[in-house]
């Protein structure tokens, strides 16, 4: 499936070029910093960071984006996106920023134009929640966070 989504580059985001696959089955668009050229922003371990993306986006109604981790970050230098996945409405005209924090024992440097997360568009499914006395029955019934085993 194919969507039309609107990308505008902001001021700041001037040079970085759109996000694009990085591969013919990729499911997520990557990402770019777009910090300052000058600049560089270093992640502590255990700081966490607001990361300017210099991009805004028009959805189609019915759809959403997902702001996810890139897995080769996280699992080389301990950084991922904190709220993940990131969840950006169909009504939102803002620029796409992404919360990242350092989880590893070293620092981070964050440059212009890397690669920090990945945006995936999805469409959405609306829910009509109707009031209810009960509930049916299942298997696992009200047993949670762990409960089906290891």
């Amino acid at each position: 499936m194919t969507v039309t989504v609107l990308a505008k580059i902001l001021p700041h985001g001037e040079g970085l070029a759109l996000p694009a696959y990085e591969s013919a089955g990729a499911a997520g668009l990557d990402l770019q910093a777009a910090i300052p050229e000058a600049e560089k922003l270093t992640l502590e371990p255990g700081q966490r960071a607001l990361i300017p993306t210099g991009l805004s986006i028009e959805l189609p109604e019915g759809c959403e984006a997902q702001v996810r981790p890139r897995s080769g970050l996280a699992l080389k230098n301990g950084v991922t996106v904190l709220n993940a996945p990131g969840t950006i409405d169909a009504d939102y005209r803002g620029e796409i920023g992404v919360i990242l924090i350092n989880h590893g024992s070293d620092p981070y440097e964050i440059v212009r134009g890397a690669r920090i997360a990945q945006l995936v568009v999805a469409p959405v499914t609306r829910a009509v929640l109707t009031p209810a006395k009960s509930i049916g029955d299942s298997r696992r019934g009200a047993g949670g966070f762990g409960s089906t085993g290891v």
